[in-house]
């Protein structure tokens, strides 16, 4: 069964919301204004930056999956979406026990709600 145009446009959300995440960890983290979103002191962001730039990597790789699965041939695109948005809650749960309680609402609401669409909306 194909992913339904809510489902498509949830997960098209998800990704869009990933790939943000990818610009502010990979290339805006020192930056006044993702100092701003996260936080951070120039110092901190600085020390910091390596790791970040990895973690917006892995946000890229989420952003291209959920699309994959928009894009995918019905056999397995349902499969594709369910893996990611099930990788991206993790992340969530982890990000908002280990590092900050935001994480789990910014992060683990599209990505359950895009999740449900994939079993309830036909």
């Amino acid at each position: 069964m194909s992913l339904s145009l809510t489902s498509q446009m949830l997960l098209s959300l998800v990704a869009l919301e990933h790939l943000y995440f990818l610009i502010l960890e990979m290339f805006l983290w020192t930056h006044p204004y993702g100092r701003k979103i996260f936080g951070h002191t120039l110092e901190q962001s600085q020390q910091t930056a390596v790791l970040a730039k990895n973690q917006g990597l892995y946000n890229g790789f989420l952003a291209a999956g959920l699309m994959w699965s928009i894009i995918a041939p019905v056999s397995y695109n349902r499969a594709l979406a369910l893996f990611f948005l099930v990788c991206v809650l993790i992340a969530a749960v982890y990000g908002g026990i280990t590092a900050n309680r935001k994480i789990f609402f910014v992060q683990g609401t599209p990505a359950t709600i895009a999740l449900l669409s994939l079993f309830f909306i036909h």
